[in-house]
C-alpha cells in the first residue's frame, strides 16, 4: 500500500518506519523542513527509532520524508499524527484541521484516512470527516473511508514493544473498519476493533485519565503522609504485595509529556461543553499535579532550612529535566517548573540530564551541566527528579551534601525522600 503518515514526531515516525519495514511504501509528511532534512540525512531525533533503522528504510526506498504536498498524491491510506495541544484549557485542533484540508485536496475515491492524534469523543466524525469531504468533494463512507486508532506510544519504554502493544481500531462504517484493521494487522501483533470512532476516542482518554487520577491520588497522599511521619514508599510497597485489586503508582514531582497533562482535559472540556457539568475527578487530579512542583520546592526550602541555609543564593542541582524516566522528551516537564520556582526564590539553579539531546538544550530554563562528582559535591542541595539509568546514583549519594530524592532510589543521612 502507498501510505502517508502526516506528522513525523514521537508518534508518526515510529509508525512510518515500522510500516516501511513490513513492506508498505511510506511517505513521512511534515511541515517542519528541518525535521525532514534530518530524516532525509538518516538522523533520527526520536528515541524509539534508531538512525540505523531509519537509514535501512531510506536505503530500501520504502520510506521517504517530504514537506511538499505533491508527495501526498495517490495515497491509499493516510494516518494523521499531528499534535493536539490545549490552549487555555481548550483543545487546539488547528493542526488536525490544516492537515485534513491538505490531505483532502489529494484524497481520491477508495482511499482511507485514519486519525491517531488524541482528541475528544466525536472529533473524527464531527470535525475530521466534514473537512475531508469539503476539501475533496467526495462523500465519506461511499467514496472514501475513515476512522480513528489511538496511539499508544511510550517513549523510552523498553518493556513494551511498539508492535507488541495491542492496537485499538475503528471505522466510520464496516468497510472502513475492515481496511483500517487490515492495515494495522500488518504492523501490530494484535488489533482490537471497536464499534466506532467515539468508543476508540474515549478509550484513549480513559487510559490516560486512569493514570492521571491514580498518580494524583498518590501525589496528594505523599504531601499528607510526610507530616504524619509515615513513609509513603513503604506503604506503597506493602500495598503492592496484594495480587488483586491494586495497581502500583508512585509519587513524583508532577506529570509531563503530551498525554497526562493534556488528554484527560480533552474529556473534561467535552463533558463541560456537551453536558454543562464538570468532570470533577479530572479537574481535581489536574489541580493536584499542577501543584506538585510547588511541593517539591517547599521540601527543598525546608531541607535547606534544617541545615541552616537560606534558599537565596544557594546552589541547587536538579537531576533529570525530562518529564519521564529514561526519556529524552522535555514537553511539559515538571522539572522545568521546579527550576523556575527555585530561581524565582533567588537560588543558583543548574540542571543535569544526560538524556537531553544537544539540539534541545536551548529549551531548558536553567544552565545545563554534567552530573559529575565535582558538580554534585559543589551543590548545597541536589534534587533527584528523574532517576535515569545513566545517572550514577551511588556517586550522587556519596558526594551530595543533601539530596531530596523524588524517586526513592537513594538512602543515607544526607537523603530525604519526597
Amino acid at each position: 500500500m502507498q501510505i502517508v503518515v502526516a506528522g513525523q514526531g514521537y508518534v508518526g515516525l515510529p509508525l512510518a518506519v515500522r510500516a516501511a519495514e513490513v513492506g508498505h511504501r511510506v511517505v513521512g509528511y511534515d511541515v517542519d523542513a528541518h525535521r525532514v532534512q534530518q530524516l532525509a540525512a538518516g538522523h533520527s531525533y526520536v528515541e524509539d527509532v534508531t538512525s540505523a533503522r531509519l537509514c535501512a528504510v531510506l536505503d530500501s526506498g520504502d520510506y521517504s520524508a517530504a514537506t511538499e504536498t505533491s508527495s501526498l498524491a495517490g495515497f491509499d491510506l493516510s494516518v494523521i499524527t499531528v499534535p493536539t495541544p490545549l490552549r487555555d484549557g481548550v483543545p487546539d485542533l488547528t493542526y488536525i484541521e490544516t492537515c485534513a484540508r491538505t490531505l483532502g485536496e489529494h484524497l481520491r475515491p477508495g482511499a482511507t484516512v485514519v486519525l491517531e492524534s488524541t482528541t475528544y469523543p466525536g472529533c473524527t466524525e464531527e470535525l475530521l470527516v466534514p473537512i475531508l469531504e469539503k476539501a475533496s468533494g467526495l462523500s465519506a463512507g461511499d467514496d472514501f473511508l475513515a476512522g480513528f486508532s489511538p496511539e499508544r506510544i511510550a517513549p523510552g519504554n523498553r518493556r513494551f514493544s511498539f508492535d507488541g502493544t495491542p492496537k485499538v481500531v475503528s471505522g466510520i462504517n464496516a468497510e472502513s473498519l475492515d481496511v483500517i484493521k487490515a492495515f494495522y494487522d500488518s504492523i501490530f501483533q494484535t488489533t482490537v476493533p471497536v464499534s466506532g470512532p467515539k468508543v476508540a476516542e474515549l478509550a484513549k482518554l480513559l487510559e490516560n485519565t486512569f493514570r492521571l487520577v491514580n498518580i494524583s491520588l498518590i501525589n496528594e497522599l505523599a504531601t499528607l503522609t510526610a507530616p504524619l511521619g509515615v513513609n509513603i514508599w513503604e506503604a506503597i510497597d506493602a500495598a503492592a504485595t496484594k495480587s488483586f485489586g491494586f495497581t502500583r503508582f508512585t509519587p513524583g514531582p508532577g506529570v509531563g509529556g503530551h498525554c497526562l497533562p493534556v488528554d484527560p482535559l480533552f474529556l473534561s472540556w467535552k463533558i463541560e461543553q456537551e453536558l454543562g457539568t464538570p468532570f470533577r475527578f479530572v479537574d481535581l487530579a489536574d489541580d493536584v499535579n499542577r501543584h506538585m512542583p510547588e511541593y517539591v520546592v517547599q521540601r527543598v526550602v525546608e531541607g535547606l532550612a534544617k541545615r541552616g541555609l537560606p534558599v537565596t543564593g544557594t546552589r541547587i542541582l536538579l537531576l533529570g529535566m525530562t518529564y519521564k524516566y529514561n526519556a529524552t522528551d522535555l514537553r511539559n516537564s515538571p522539572s522545568s517548573r521546579v527550576a523556575e520556582l527555585l530561581a524565582g526564590l533567588g537560588a543558583d539553579v543548574r540542571g543535569a540530564d544526560p538524556n537531553v539531546q544537544e539540539s534541545d538544550t536551548g529549551k531548558l530554563n536553567v544552565p545545563q551541566v554534567d552530573a559529575s562528582p565535582q558538580e554534585v559535591a559543589a551543590a548545597d542541595a541536589v534534587v533527584l527528579l528523574m532517576d535515569h539509568t545513566r545517572f550514577d546514583l551511588t556517586m550522587i549519594q556519596e558526594h551530595a551534601p543533601y539530596v531530596l530524592d523524588c524517586r526513592n532510589r537513594l538512602s543515607g543521612a544526607n537523603v530525604e525522600t519526597l
